[in-house]
């Protein structure tokens, strides 16, 4: 498979009635709304989609007003240039979608790489969120020989037109997209499994993996953390595997006004359990005067 086709793969693709399609810049973006309030983004990880945020979406939604796009490249959404696919140009492209759909968010929800995209965003003052919610959020590079393997590592993949084709075909094997997904800590039920295995047997949406991962550099982000003037509540799933809650606790120190709250779960810990993270975004916000939700 090449591309995901609405038609095809998303006749039972979660929330399909908040769904519409815009065209922001340059791209045909995929992208949910609903709920009424305050306006809340949601903001994937690397690999996922809109799928991933199909119980904790319509959780939120009782109290705001819910946006939850595909990232570049990812689920629906067009696949720019690679070089497109950086964090700085994927929080103009997040920014411009924003832009486009009249909506200025109050809060930022980011899990994994879309906590680093909230950030970016703030910190180039493209929007301007009361506060922001990182979900097992990675936020530090890789250290180590780690830095510049993986990230070499991956732009080597990329630049092999024959890689994302067989990544895709290695994922409608049996078990293989299961086996990935336990390698992050965490256990989804079947249809989260199903969604990933389509997700990944699309050619077009491992190579937007891929080349997410060999642009991605954190570094910048890091020398500006000092800058991040607003509330940050740091969920970090004890079982994550691929952010350490270590990175956590060092965020915690790093980040001026930020909470750390540890719970239980994997990196995928709000699709694990949807009801906890909807509870604690709704504390933290509740708990704030100028930012209570609306009724």
């Amino acid at each position: 498979m090449s591309a995901l086709s609405w038609q095809r793969d998303g006749q039972d693709w979660p929330n399909r009635a908040a769904s519409r399609f815009v065209t922001a810049a340059g791209l045909r973006w995929h992208v949910q709304i609903m709920g009424q309030g305050p306006v809340l983004l949601l903001l994937h990880g690397t690999g996922a989609a809109t799928h991933s945020w199909r119980g904790l979406a319509p959780l939120l939604a009782e109290r705001f007003t819910i946006v939850a796009p595909d990232l570049p490249g990812h689920g629906f959404t067009e696949a720019p240039e690679p070089e497109r696919l950086s964090l700085p140009a994927m929080a103009r492209a997040v920014a411009a979608l924003l832009g486009q759909l009249a909506m200025s968010p109050e809060i930022i929800v980011g899990h994994s790489a879309g906590a680093a995209i909230a950030l970016r965003l703030v910190l180039d003052k493209a929007v301007r969120p009361r506060a922001i919610v990182s979900l097992n959020g990675a936020l530090l590079p890789f250290r180590g020989v780690a830095s510049q393997l993986f990230p070499s590592l991956a732009r080597l993949l990329v630049l092999n037109p024959l890689v994302p084709r067989f990544f895709a075909w290695r994922a409608g094997s049996a078990g293989a997209v299961e086996n990935l997904l336990e390698g992050t800590g965490s256990q989804i039920d079947a249809a989260g499994l199903r969604f990933y295995q389509r997700l990944f047997a699309s050619r077009v949406h491992v190579a937007s993996t891929l080349a997410m991962m060999a642009h991605w550099d954190l570094h910048g982000l890091g020398r500006d953390f000092s800058k991040l003037d607003l509330p940050i509540l740091l969920i970090a799933g004890s079982a994550d595997r691929a952010v350490r809650p270590a990175e956590a606790a060092a965020l915690a120190e790093r980040l001026p006004r930020a909470r750390l709250h540890r719970v239980a779960g994997g990196h995928l810990v709000h699709e694990e359990d949807p009801a906890l993270i909807a509870r604690l975004i709704y504390a933290f916000m509740e708990e704030r005067n100028d930012l209570r939700p609306s009724n």
